[in-house]
């Protein structure tokens, strides 16, 4: 593990993996909800699931960097440091 202080960034590569990678995913969730052989009100009911459930997934993902930056000790689980 390093000690050096300071805020770790992701590389352009790892950022435009996770960015294609998500938009890959939403748009076979879009499609195969599209193509689903069932009523309207059915697929809309899904398309409004997994938007909630995207969201939601924001919303999770920042309240726990923002935990994890507000304490300034870093990470509170380190099962490798040695005391």
């Amino acid at each position: 593990m390093s000690d050096t202080p300071g805020k770790q960034q992701n590389t352009a590569a790892f950022y435009g993996q996770a960015v294609a990678s998500f938009a890959v995913a939403m748009a076979a969730t879009a499609i195969g909800i599209y193509q689903l052989s069932a009523d309207a009100w059915v697929r809309a009911f899904l398309a409004i699931a997994v938007l909630y459930l995207v969201t939601s997934a924001f919303t999770l993902s920042k309240v726990i960097r923002d935990r994890q930056e507000g304490t300034g000790a870093g990470p509170s689980y380190a099962p490798y440091e040695k005391h």
